[in-house]
Parts: C-alpha cells; structure tokens; sequence
C-alpha cells in the first residue's frame, strides 16, 4: 500500500528530481529555494536588467517564472540552475538548460543580475552548466537563442565557442539571433 495519497486514481507525487549541486571556483550552481525569490523579483524589476528575458516584471511573474524552472528539472530532468556566489550563497543570476514546450531544441540560456556584470561569471556558470548538459544528460548540440542587440550576450557565446547560425522568430515573438555551441565531440578536440 503506498503511502501517497491518491488524486483522481493517480499517485499524488512521484519521487521529486534533485536539482544537482555545482560548484566552480567562485559559484554554486543549484535549484531555487522560496527564500531567491526577493533576489529573482528585483532581478526582473529592473527594466535594464530584464530587457532581454522579457521584462521588466512584477513580483508575481518572478514567482511563475521560478516556479517553471522548478517544474521544468521535473519534468524534463534538467532546466535553469540558480546561480549563487560560493562564498556568501547571495543570488547573481540563472543558468542553465531549458527546451519548453514548442522549443524546436535545447537552449543554454542565462541572465545575471547587474551586479554580477563584468567579472566573468556568466562565463564561468555557462561553462558549467553546459558540461553538465553534455556529460551528465547527454546532450549532444545546444543553442542560445539571443537577442540581436544584446551585445553581452553575443559575447559570451562567442567565449564559449558558439557561432551565430542565423534569425528566427521566437516563441515571444521576437526575432532572436540562432548561436550554436560546440558538441560535447568539438569540445574534447580541443
């Protein structure tokens, strides 16, 4: 007899996906927690900040859109790691793997905080968080779909070796420009 209550002849819960720790030299890559969500609300408050992920934000969307990367490690076995300095666990930004419904393939998406701009850290947490994608969930190609203006953004892909591949509309709307990152095969060549 199982000890989960039963919803409609459907077990309740099946057993939660752990959201893997990562840690690099000055961050820790991890799954939300409730108490990120003050960090993640002024995060996407920020009109400069959100630009690029849809914003500016109020407080309850920041909710939604946390609530969805908790979701999305369920349901898919991977999605955006909170990215927290090592030191002091303050939020810095997200980082991290996601394919929503419609998605035609896997994006290594990220978005820091401004106060995280300038030191490299978003180079350092898409470097981690790519690698897990390859050598842990086996992925095998990634893209970063990236607003054409956002400057910031092309450059990092450009330090992780991507190459833009084109333009296409994305589910927004928006026309976003197609980086691809090097396979897990490119990168062990090097």
């Amino acid at each position: 007899m199982s000890a989960l209550p039963e919803m409609d002849g459907v077990l309740a819960s099946a057993a939660p996906v752990i959201v893997p720790r990562i840690e690099t030299a000055r961050l820790v890559l991890r799954g939300f927690r409730e108490d990120d969500l003050d960090a993640l609300a002024a995060f996407y408050a920020d009109e400069q900040a959100a630009h690029y992920v849809g914003g500016p934000r109020g407080r309850d969307d920041a909710w939604r859109l946390m609530a969805m990367q908790v979701g999305a490690w369920q349901l898919r076995g991977y999605g955006q790691f909170c990215v927290a300095d090592k030191a002091s666990d303050a939020y810095l930004g997200w980082c991290g793997v996601s394919r929503p419904e419609g998605w035609p393939e896997p994006e290594l998406g990220y978005a820091f905080a401004p106060a995280a701009h300038g030191r490299g850290l978003a180079t350092e947490a898409a470097r981690a968080a790519r690698d897990f994608a390859y050598r842990t969930i086996g992925l095998t190609t990634l893209v970063s779909y990236i607003d054409p203006d956002n400057l910031p953004s092309r450059r990092l892909a450009e330090r992780l070796g991507a190459v833009p591949e084109g333009r296409q509309i994305d589910l927004r709307g928006s026309m976003v420009d197609v980086w691809r990152h090097p396979g897990p095969a490119e990168l062990a060549g090097r």
